[in-house]
């Protein structure tokens, strides 16, 4: 299962980058250029999970790695979904099941671990970070998703920018490009954590962001000043035109349809 809020934060859809940057403002692209000295870095957004699966079917996307989802399941159009994984070159699957409807597909089934198991952090609705301890030992062969990435990296020769050994590692670095000409351009910050030792890092408690050296002990609610972060820090309303349905029921179709889905059925 994904951690929504958390992987928004590190950049985990195809429209941002990590620490609520994103490549509408070139500046904020360059800026992470620099920071991880990638100069050939992605400059405009990548392709979303729908238009992903057709560029995969139409054979633009020769290699896809699946982690913490079962599209065959979640997306929708599922025939175009099987279509898609079906003309794949190559499918890796990383799951804590090895039988799903989307592991069916996997060319490369690896062993990953679920919620109870992963060591990190995450996330909620109210910005609050809280460091996640596994439950339980990891079984058999299964490895973290940070694990695995990083060893395909170092196998493609990119061992440098991929020579994480812990979590604790990587949420400095994380840290560290949330503070990287920030301030106070963009509501995530959490730089005060950039030097964090180990220790303090296995010890740390929940705690909203911000956390800067201003707000140490964290943020519990924000705007309380009245600037915002827009260009001239006022809060910007958006008017929008509502919009019918492009297909309304009639005497022959009278039946509305949804997806049937119930909230514990998100993601499967």
């Amino acid at each position: 299962q994904p951690n929504a809020m958390g992987g928004r934060e590190v950049g985990g859809l195809a429209n941002q980058l990590a620490a609520h940057m994103d490549f509408s403002t070139r500046m904020q692209s360059n800026w992470s250029s620099a920071f991880g000295q990638a100069p050939n870095m992605a400059q405009e957004n990548g392709l979303k999970a729908i238009d992903m699966f057709q560029a995969v079917e139409q054979g633009k996307i020769k290699v896809l790695w699946i982690m913490s989802t079962n599209p065959m399941v979640s997306l929708p159009d599922t025939e175009q979904v099987r279509r898609a994984l079906e003309k794949c070159e190559l499918v890796i699957v990383s799951d804590c099941k090895q039988s799903t409807d989307t592991t069916a597909y996997a060319g490369v089934l690896l062993p990953a671990l679920p919620w109870s198991e992963k060591d990190g952090t995450v996330t909620n609705s109210e910005r609050r970070i809280s460091r996640q301890r596994g439950l339980l030992p990891a079984r058999g062969e299964a490895k973290a998703d940070w694990w695995a990435i990083c060893q395909v990296a170092g196998a493609m020769g990119y061992q440098s920018a991929f020579s994480y050994r812990s979590v604790h590692d990587i949420f400095r670095e994380h840290a560290a490009l949330s503070g990287f000409e920030n301030h106070g351009k963009r509501d995530f910050d959490i730089s005060l954590f950039s030097n964090i030792s180990e220790q303090a890092y296995q010890d740390l408690l929940p705690i909203q962001w911000p956390v800067t050296k201003e707000s140490p002990n964290g943020t519990a609610r924000m705007f309380t000043d009245g600037r915002f972060f827009t260009a001239d820090r006022k809060a910007n309303f958006i008017p929008i035109d509502v919009k019918e349905p492009q297909i309304a029921p009639d005497e022959d179709w009278p039946f509305v349809l949804n997806t049937g889905r119930v909230r514990d059925q998100w993601h499967t």
